[in-house]
């Protein structure tokens, strides 16, 4: 019985088939000018041995419609004959926008149209490049712009189309303000976000321009800090702009910090046949990070372990999840489970979206590549290195299956962004006024490489450098970098003579150890050295020129927790530079220590040490230019370069310079000024040795000074503020009980 429902359900099933599926024996295509009727057949993917439905019908349909070349498309099928009638879409003769004289703004925008010049033109895609426009327009400042779209129909068929736009004032940015729970002072959070208040004197920096995608990335900084610092619930419920009468805008954080959150139990599963052995380092970081508060680079520091456990061959088919559960107390549990996945391949990898960038640079990032075993850790971490370039304003990957069922295919698509920078600062303080200018590009022509130029005028002397730099060498990992630049000091009012060097040096940089980088460069300079009649004899004896060939290196073993507002750990630092050719052969030793540690909330102590020396190997006199000076924020309380051994009244310098500085925050000092932070310091150093001559003392005696410290963000720019009080000191060294300095952008 259940034999013949079967076989009754079948006839059935073809029985319809044959009552509802028709062969075709013709196809006519009518309406087409352009568009020959084989292309349109091509395109509906329309094949006279199938069976047409309705089905079939509606799938030409819709191929037909998705190629854009139609304005109307009618099919049926009449005795065994397939009609399609269509009626085309104009082409586009031309493309004008109309009320932007700027090419590098108008031309971006053409390029960013989705319909061009001889495309087929269509509606709906036509009010979709409107509503770009205008979302370009915006992100650029010009907040009240409007854009009018005409399409002018040409006799021969065709199309004109013009972007008609009025763009009106740029909407700045009159004050930004943070509001509600914030828990940390405005000064701290205006250092994190990328938007900035308008100043008359800002004519460069865009960043006083409201632009929805800045502010959309001020709240993505935001929260990050937040959570970094251990407030795991943050919300930046609102970052909205209020439009003043005068057209501009306060941009305002809404800030929700909520409670401080601390790790509880933190715990690493593995597979039972797995080696405990080779996770004893991530078992390390986990234990030690029990009660301390919740931190995104603590989680990082663990994500980067997993990784090299998945580096490894014997753990190439691994995945990693993260579990965090939150207790009460404020307390989180933190839990990573690691997984065998089954073993499939990478067939292929493809990038879209970089018309600008080489193929080969962003290849060079990736850490799997095409017949690697697939790993979820590595190609996250890939993606993660490309958004690191910060040549792309979004990345965006997708993996799906290949040919097999044991391979996968990576699509990576990536939207560039520009990569250049222009950008002037200023300063002026008691130890002086400078003024820069400097232009950088990260991407240059799609290369990777990164070339920079800046000048900067002192009172004393003007620099003035440029430098290429290629991070990722031939995929090597290594950058490599070439600088030149040119720098004269001119002190002939005042001690009778005047210094100028110019040349270039050739280095290179590499992670030769976790955390630990070696640079190893050569440098080559001439140097002129000129004196008038008001120099000393020791002076007028090193008047001339010279020309130095020096190998150098640097030991950097960088600890900290992170590079910007750090708040915990250490970097130690060992330079030398050594004498290839010289006339003084005057070798140059350094080192730097600086530790830093969060004894309480947001009270940071820093500890640095800090020393250099300069000798002739061949026991010449080191030249005036080459002698050691006291950096100025290593001894406060004195005068800029007037502290050391003096001859004819000019301070000359050391060969030899040490220094010890400790320094530490008070947040809580004066809660309510939300624009200003202090610190406390001491700082004991001392600058020795004269090689040159035996009748000049070395004042050979330590320098120390306390005191109190002001970072004030101004309406101008950020105010540093110091009142020192001197320990001790040299007879001929010169004191200043106050120092400020003033910085600003443009």
């Amino acid at each position: 019985m259940r034999k013949i429902i079967l076989l009754t359900q079948i006839f059935l099933l073809l029985f319809i088939k044959f009552v509802y599926a028709e062969k075709i024996e013709k196809i006519t295509i009518s309406g087409n000018e352009r568009i020959s009727a084989k292309t349109i057949i091509i395109f509906g993917e329309i094949n006279l041995e199938d069976d047409f439905n309705e089905n079939k019908l509606n799938l030409i349909l819709k191929n037909l419609y998705k190629t854009n070349y139609f304005e109307d498309v009618k099919i049926n099928l009449t005795n065994n004959i397939l009609n399609i009638l269509v009626s085309e879409n104009p082409i586009i003769q031309s493309i004008e926008i109309k009320g932007i004289k700027a090419k590098k703004l108008r031309d971006p925008i053409l390029e960013s149209l989705s319909l061009k010049r001889n495309n087929s033109f269509t509606e709906f895609t036509a009010r979709k490049d409107r509503n770009l426009l205008l979302n370009i327009l915006k992100n650029s400042g010009f907040y009240f712009a409007e854009v009018k779209l005409k399409k002018i129909e040409n006799s021969n068929k065709t199309v004109s189309l013009i972007y008609d736009v009025e763009l009106g004032e740029r909407a700045k940015i009159k004050k930004i303000l943070f509001i509600g729970d914030k828990k940390f002072k405005d000064r701290k959070l205006f250092r994190i976000i990328a938007s900035e208040e308008n100043k008359f004197w800002k004519f460069i920096s865009d960043r006083k321009l409201l632009n929805q995608d800045r502010i959309n990335l001020d709240k993505k900084l935001l929260e990050g800090f937040y959570k970094n610092k251990g407030y795991y619930n943050v919300k930046v419920e609102s970052s909205f702009a209020k439009l003043l009468d005068n057209g501009k805008f306060d941009l305002i954080f809404n800030i929700n910090a909520g409670e401080k959150f601390f790790f509880n139990d933190l715990k690493l599963n593995i597979p039972k046949d797995y080696d405990r052995n080779n996770f004893l380092k991530i078992d390390t970081i986990l234990e030690k990070l029990k009660n301390k508060p919740y931190s995104y680079n603590n989680i990082e520091k663990i994500l980067e372990e997993v990784e090299l456990v998945a580096l490894n061959t014997e753990y190439e088919s691994i995945n990693a999840t993260i579990e965090e559960t939150i207790l009460e107390n404020n307390k989180i549990n933190f839990s990573i489970f690691i997984n065998e996945i089954q073993k499939q391949y990478v067939e292929r990898i493809n990038i879209i979206g970089n018309n600008i960038t080489r193929e080969d640079v962003l290849r060079n990032k990736l850490i799997l590549d095409e017949g690697d075993a697939f790993n979820k850790i590595l190609h996250n971490k890939s993606i993660n290195q490309l958004r690191s370039l910060n040549y792309f304003k979004s990345v965006n990957s997708e993996v799906v299956e290949g040919s097999s069922k044991n391979s996968k295919i990576i699509n990576i698509e990536v939207e560039e962004k520009p990569t250049g920078e222009i950008s002037a600062g200023a300063g002026f303080g008691t130890s002086g006024s400078t003024i820069g200018f400097a232009v950088k590009e990260n991407n240059f022509l799609g290369r990777g490489i990164q070339f920079s130029t800046n000048l900067e005028l002192s009172d004393e002397s003007i620099r003035g450098m440029f430098s290429v730099t290629n991070p990722n060498f031939r995929g090597s990992d290594q950058s490599i970098f070439t600088t030149i630049q040119s720098s004269e000091t001119d002190r002939l009012a005042d001690y009778g003579y005047k210094t100028t060097k110019t040349g270039f040096t050739l280095g290179s940089r590499f992670e030769y150890y976790e955390k630990m980088f070696i640079s190893p460069s050569i440098t080559t300079y001439y140097e002129s050295l000129k004196t008038d009649s008001s120099a000393s004899s020791t002076l007028e004896k090193q008047k001339g020129t010279y020309f130095d060939t020096d190998l150098n290196y640097l030991i950097d073993y960088d600890k900290r927790n992170q590079k910007f507002q750090t708040t915990d750990g250490f970097r130690s630092r060992f330079s030398q530079s050594i004498p290839i050719v010289s006339e003084t052969n005057a070798i140059i030793n350094g080192y730097e220590f600086n530790h830093y540690q969060e004894i309480l909330d947001e009270m940071i102590t820093t500890i640095s040490i800090y020393g250099k020396s300069v000798n002739s190997l061949t026991g010449d006199n080191v030249r005036i230019s080459e002698r050691l000076y006291m950096p100025t924020n290593k001894l406060r309380g004195f005068q800029r370069g007037k502290v050391g051994p003096v001859d004819s009244n000019d301070y000359v310098g050391g060969n030899y310079v040490s220094s010890v500085n400790i320094a530490a925050t008070l947040p809580n000092i004066v809660p309510n000024w939300q624009n200003a932070d202090f610190s406390i310091f001491l700082d004991a150093g001392n600058v020795w040795g004269v090689d040159y001559s035996s009748t000049i003392s070395e004042t050979n005696t330590l320098r120390s000074a306390a005191g109190v410290a002001l970072d004030w963000h101004t309406p101008v720019g950020p105010l540093s503020f110091s009142y020192t009080s001197v320990i001790s000191k040299a007879n001929t060294d010169k004191t200043e009980a106050f120092r400020f300095n003033l910085g600003t952008t443009f």
